[in-house]
């Protein structure tokens, strides 16, 4: 007796929501792809190759030599460099500092205006980012410039007298500090007080509040989301400009920008540049766990 095995059950045929799944799959993929591409291309590859540079040692040329070492660390930890780190962070806290009061009192002013007020208010604001970076900094050279307009200013107002040398000071980099982060400070914080019902303040005032425990306990917590991200928009940053410094400074007070730039050019010490590049970043990467363990804390308040 012949006994005939059994034919193989025919595998089901794939389901339309399984073959519409993979579908959306490659359809994402390759949509993402470029964006994909291009991050790891400019970003992640650099990224590593500084890294890794970091840890080489220098051919007499100031070149990658290859190898590894922690000389390039342990040099950073010279006085003379972490007076540049320590004052490149207190730089960026005092400039955080002023561009969220300032911020703050300007939003508080740009909220208070009639809707079609406030977006020629905002447009004013804007316009400067319409021009270059660099040629901003170059337009203060002529403001702060002997017998320029902040010259003739004082003179008038009798503060000074006569052709006053402005730049290059440290004073003069601040300013264009504060000037460089500040429409980006004030465009959060507006963001925050815009959606703050006016009454508030109202029914703060009718109840006895005088001005200032109006702002720091009725408006000021509501804000408080916009002030980080304001705070986190300006000190990071802050922490790697090099142009203002250089341009209305003169490059007498170094930031950590500035002293990467003359490793890598002046000095031609690329291991020891790319070194002050990763604690840069370490940095800009503390910061943001700072602002952002800080934001969390705020949301579970809210909550």
């Amino acid at each position: 007796m012949t006994v005939t095995a059994p034919a193989h059950a025919p595998a089901p045929p794939t389901s339309p929501a399984r073959r519409s799944g993979f579908r959306n799959v490659a359809v994402t993929a390759a949509l993402l792809a470029p964006a994909g591409v291009t991050i790891v291309a400019l970003v992640l590859v650099p990224l590593v190759l500084v890294v890794r540079d970091s840890f080489a040692t220098a051919d007499p040329y100031g070149g990658i030599q290859g190898g590894f070492t922690l000389a390039n660390y342990q040099q950073l930890l010279d006085p003379v460099y972490l007076k540049v780190f320590g004052y490149s962070l207190g730089m960026a806290a005092l400039n955080t500092v002023v561009c969220l009061v300032l911020g703050y009192v300007v939003s508080y002013y740009l909220a208070g205006r009639p809707p079609q007020r406030q977006g020629l208010l905002l447009l004013l604001i804007i316009v400067p980012f319409w021009t270059d970076f660099l040629v901003r900094t170059f337009a203060w050279i002529n403001l702060l410039s002997p017998g320029g307009p902040v010259n003739t200013l004082t003179d008038a107002l009798g503060l000074t007298d006569g052709p006053t040398r402005w730049i290059p000071s440290q004073g003069a980099s601040f300013v264009g500090l504060v000037y460089a982060f500040l429409p980006t400070a004030i465009f959060p914080v507006y963001a925050s007080l815009r959606g703050v019902d006016p009454a508030l303040g109202e029914a703060a005032r009718d109840l006895g509040c005088g001005w200032w425990r109006v702002h720091t306990k009725v408006l000021l917590p509501l804000a408080r989301p916009g002030l980080l991200a304001a705070a986190l928009l300006t000190f990071v940053p802050t922490l790697g400009v090099f142009v203002i410094p250089v341009l209305l400074g003169g490059g007498k007070h170094e930031l950590v920008g500035n002293l990467i730039v003359t490793l890598y050019t002046e000095f031609r010490n690329q291991p020891m540049g790319a070194a002050a590049s990763v604690v840069l970043l370490t940095l800009m990467i503390v910061s943001l766990a700072v602002f952002g363990t800080a934001a969390g804390r705020l949301r579970r308040k809210a909550s």
